[in-house]
């Protein structure tokens, strides 16, 4: 079926890693994964309707039933960290969040714009904290692009 980018964005926690478990759970509870469903909708958000609701009886068994392609979803995702490896978000750095956004604060708006997940590897995400017009961090945002 080929690869598929999929963007979150979530309330802003400080602590990233839990964020990105809540999210995790969420997305199951949801059925927002394949084989549930072929493919997500380009962004997922707090305006997002309920999926169809889990089809496994966890996360592992959603992603053996998945196969080599993979959930297309963040349930492929375990662990935010500083280095892009499969299975990992990782954290977008001030010289990359100036270069795609020209601010270390872009809002809503700047990244659903500019962010592009076509030069993220497979199997792979990032994350970054979303602000408000005033600099306040309101949210955080996991993109990335799926197996093939």
């Amino acid at each position: 079926m080929g690869s598929s980018p999929y963007t979150y964005i979530v309330p802003y926690e400080v602590d990233f890693q839990r964020a990105l478990d809540a999210l995790r759970n969420r997305e199951f509870e949801n059925g927002r994964y394949n084989p549930v469903i072929a493919r997500l909708p380009g962004l997922i958000d707090e305006r997002t309707g309920r999926g169809p609701g889990r089809q496994h009886t966890s996360i592992d068994d959603a992603r053996e039933a998945a196969g080599a392609d993979g959930t297309r979803s963040i349930l492929d995702i375990e662990f935010v960290g500083d280095e892009g490896d499969i299975g990992i978000a990782r954290r977008m750095t001030d010289e990359e969040l100036e270069e795609y956004f020209e601010t270390t604060t872009p809002t809503r708006e700047e990244i659903l714009e500019n962010l592009s997940v076509h030069y993220i590897e497979r199997g792979e995400a990032v994350c970054l904290p979303v602000y408000d017009e005033a600099g306040v961090p309101v949210g955080i945002c996991f993109s990335g692009y799926s197996y093939d």
